[in-house]
Parts: structure tokens; C-alpha cells; sequence
């Protein structure tokens, strides 16, 4: 069935009538005239916003109508952003509003947003560039009104939480077209004379329009070059300027402010106390270090005293001492018995024991010989007498003494006729002499 076609309930065609402009249009922003206003018990606000031709019903609930910063009246010219709906109950076309502020302000919502987005983009509110803001500062610049309540609120934070911190202060207006130039002026005098170390940039509340001279881009270009870290605290915790977002730190209120770079005298002195006990504490546990170590170190001198040691050299001197000798006795008795052996060596082989060797067996050899050539020329005397003897049996001295006698010839005895001839001369030996003779 086409969606024309079909039987639709009412609360089904407000719901859909509804869903239709939530998704389909949103949020927007609407500049008109209050009528009708009504504010009843519940804290919700009831109104209508109308222009020449025509008018839209409006609500504003409690949680939300509390931020707006002035009280509106029927009449009055505003600028709200809100969410197109339906109410369903009674088919009531309206609009719910988040955020409501005067007309005219629109236009510098939007020169606001435009910078802010231009100044991001070029880095002013990047955290990198930001500088340390110190928790206690000794020299204080404030850049504020001279008459105004925010110096006041300022000094009075400074005398009550530290009051041995320096202030000064440099007066400038926070309001109107002169604000910016002379905002910038004042910040520059400080950073040339660098007294301080830390700058509050402080003005009290008031209107978008009174607090427009810190959206200027002067002044946030002198924010983001000071070498001072810069501290704002301008009017209410709900307002935001530009320079709020170029600064080290963005305080809600001027007394907020001065408490960001001071510390409480009763509060240092707390924190002295647990810095003194915390302190204190560390050093008892240091010192029971020191004393352990102390301790150790001690008994490790002791352990290693020039007495002890000296004793355990005097024990290690005696006993490489005595090792000493007994390997001295040792190879003395071995180089003694290497001598000896040496000794023996050199006896057995010098010439003098080989002689007396020698001397020694040529004696007995001697005593050998003698003894020999006299057995021998005993046994020869006695062969010779035997020889002699039967020599003598045998000799023809002995066959001479017989009456026998010897013919030689030429010294050769003549035993056969036939060694004679006739003529030849012949010797005769007889027992008492000798004779010549020749044969016939």
C-alpha cells in the first residue's frame, strides 16, 4: 500500500511528522523577538519567538536555561540555537532550546568562532607551545584594571594565601576599542622588564560584548609570544574568550587565578610538615643504610685488618716456608743422590779408577804370570829332568861313555853308508874328545 494510501493514527503521524524534522533539520540557530515568556515553578522556561510574519513556540528546560548569562523579556531581541520538533500530545510545532543569548550577539559568535578556528589551525592553542606555569610564583604581574574588583580579588588572594610574594601590577582598561592595544602594550612592558615570573590577565564578568577585547587577535598573538607564562582569569567560570584558549592556563575567575600560581601559607606549612616528616623518614631509612653498610664495611675491615692479614700471611709465609724447606731438603738429598750416582758414574769411567782397575788386574795378571811362568818353569824343570834324563838315557855321550862314538859330516851325523863317500872327511866324536877322518 503507497504511504498516501494508508490509514495512519494521529499519535503515529505526529511521531512520524516529528522524527522527520528532528533528522531532518537538527539543530539550527533562530534570531526573533520573546513574547509570551512564562516561567513557571518547574524551572522550565515557556515562550514564543516571533518576527514580522510569523512566530514558533519555544521551551527551554531547567538544565539548560541556567547558563544563559542575562534574565530575558518579552520583547527582546535574541539569538537561540535549537532543535526543530513536534510535540506529539497536541501536534504542536516547536522548538527546544539549548543555548539562548541577546541579538547582535550572533554576529560575534561568529567572528568569535572564525578566529578561533583560524588561530588553532595556526597553532596558538597547541599544548606544545604552552610554558610551565610554576605552583609557587615570588613575582606576580597582573594586567587588569586599576579600579576594578578583579585587582582587588587578586590582591586580596595574594595577601592571604602568600604573602611574601612580590605583586605588580600593570594597569590597562578591559573594556571598549582602546582594550586590545593597550592589553598588548601591557603584556610586552612586562616581558621587557622581567620581573615577574608568572602574569594574571584578569577582568571581572560582564557581556559578551564587555569581554570582546580578549577575543582580539593582537592580543592573542602577544599571549602566545610571551616569554612570561600567562595565567587568564576573565569573568565567569561559563565565559571563554581567545585568549583564554592561547594561555599557559585558563582560570574561571580572577580569585581562581591568583590561587593557580600561589600556594597557602597553612597549606606550605602542611606541606612542609609532610615534606619534613616524609624527609625525615628518608633519612632514618638512609641512615639505617649507611649504618648496615657502616656494619658490613666494619667487619669487612676487621676480616681484612693489616693484623689479620698479616697473621694469615705469617701462617701462609710459615707454611710456604716449611714447604719451602722441605722441598729444598728434598732436592738436596735428590741432587745429593744424583751426585752420587754422578760420583760413581764418574769414578766408574775417570781414567785414574780405571787405571787402578787396570793396575789391579795387571798385578793379579802379573801375580797370574809369575805364578804361571813359575809353574810352568817348574813343570819345565820338571819335563827337562825328564828330558834330561831320557836325554841323557838317549844321548850318545851316554852310548859314548859306552865306547861308542858319533860320525858327522858337515855337522850331520852320518846314521847310513850311503851318505859317505870315499875321500869325503868325517868328524868322530868319542866320549873324552874328538877326531878327524877320512873314508877310504
Amino acid at each position: 500500500m503507497q504511504i498516501n494510501e494508508a490509514i495512519w493514527s494521529v499519535s503515529a503521524l505526529n511521531f512520524e511528522i516529528k522524527t522527520m524534522l528532528e533528522k531532518g533539520i537538527g539543530s539550527i540557530w533562530i534570531e526573533g523577538e520573546i513574547s509570551n515568556l512564562a516561567k513557571p515553578a518547574s524551572g522550565h522556561w515557556y515562550f514564543s519567538i516571533k518576527d514580522e510574519r510569523a512566530q514558533i513556540r519555544a521551551a527551554m528546560f531547567k538544565n539548560r536555561n541556567g547558563r544563559v548569562a542575562f534574565q530575558p523579556e518579552n520583547g527582546q531581541q535574541i539569538l537561540v540555537r535549537a532543535q526543530v520538533t513536534l510535540y506529539e500530545a497536541r501536534g504542536d510545532f516547536q522548538i527546544i532550546v539549548d543555548h539562548m543569548e541577546e541579538a547582535g550577539v550572533g554576529r560575534l559568535m561568529q567572528q568569535y568562532e572564525a578566529l578561533k578556528k583560524k588561530l588553532a589551525a595556526e597553532g596558538l592553542f597547541a599544548e606544545k607551545h604552552k610554558n610551565k606555569v610554576p605552583a609557587q610564583a615570588h613575582h606576580i604581574g597582573v594586567i587588569t584594571s586599576a579600579s576594578g574588583a578583579a585587582i582587588r580579588d587578586v590582591l586580596s588572594v595574594i595577601e592571604r594565601r602568600s604573602p611574601a610574594s612580590e605583586v605588580t601590577v600593570y594597569p590597562t582598561v578591559v573594556q571598549g576599542e582602546q582594550a586590545s592595544p593597550k592589553i598588548v602594550q601591557a603584556i610586552e612592558a612586562a616581558n621587557r622588564h622581567a620581573l615577574c615570573d608568572v602574569l594574571l590577565l584578569v577582568r571581572g564578568g560582564g557581556s559578551l560584548e564587555d569581554l570582546w577585547c580578549f577575543n582580539d587577535e593582537s592580543v592573542a598573538h602577544a599571549i602566545f609570544d610571551s616569554k612570561i607564562p600567562v595565567v587568564t582569569g576573565i569573568g565567569h567560570e561559563i565565559d571563554f574568550t581567545i585568549a583564554d584558549f592561547v594561555a599557559d592556563i585558563r582560570a574561571p575567575t580572577p580569585s581562581v587565578a591568583a590561587e593557580t600560581v600561589t600556594m597557602d601559607q597553612f597549606e606550605i606549612m602542611t606541606q612542609l610538615d609532610i615534606l619534613s616528616a616524609r624527609l625525615l623518614r628518608q633519612m632514618q631509612a638512609l641512615l639505617q643504610v649507611k649504618a648496615d653498610l657502616l656494619h658490613k664495611t666494619e667487619a669487612r675491615v676487621l676480616r681484612f685488618h693489616p693484623t689479620r692479614s698479616l697473621d694469615n700471611l705469617k701462617q701462609r709465609l710459615q707454611f710456604a716456608s716449611s714447604r719451602l724447606n722441605s722441598i729444598q731438603l728434598n732436592q738436596l738429598q735428590k741432587s745429593k743422590s744424583q751426585f752420587q750416582l754422578a760420583l760413581e758414574q764418574i769414578k766408574h769411567h775417570s781414567p785414574e779408577y780405571s787405571i787402578s782397575i787396570l793396575i789391579r788386574q795387571l798385578t793379579a795378571l802379573n801375580h797370574q804370570l809369575i805364578l804361571s811362568i813359575h809353574n810352568r818353569l817348574e813343570d819345565s824343570r820338571h819335563q827337562f829332568t825328564l828330558q834330561a834324563r831320557s836325554l841323557d838315557n838317549l844321548s850318545p855321550l851316554k852310548t859314548l861313555s859306552r865306547g861308542y862314538a858319533t860320525i858327522s859330516k858337515n855337522n850331520q851325523i852320518i846314521s847310513s853308508i850311503k851318505q859317505l863317500k870315499q875321500r869325503d872327511e868325517v868328524d868322530i866324536r868319542l866320549q873324552d874328545g874328538e877326531c878327524k877322518a877320512q873314508v877310504l
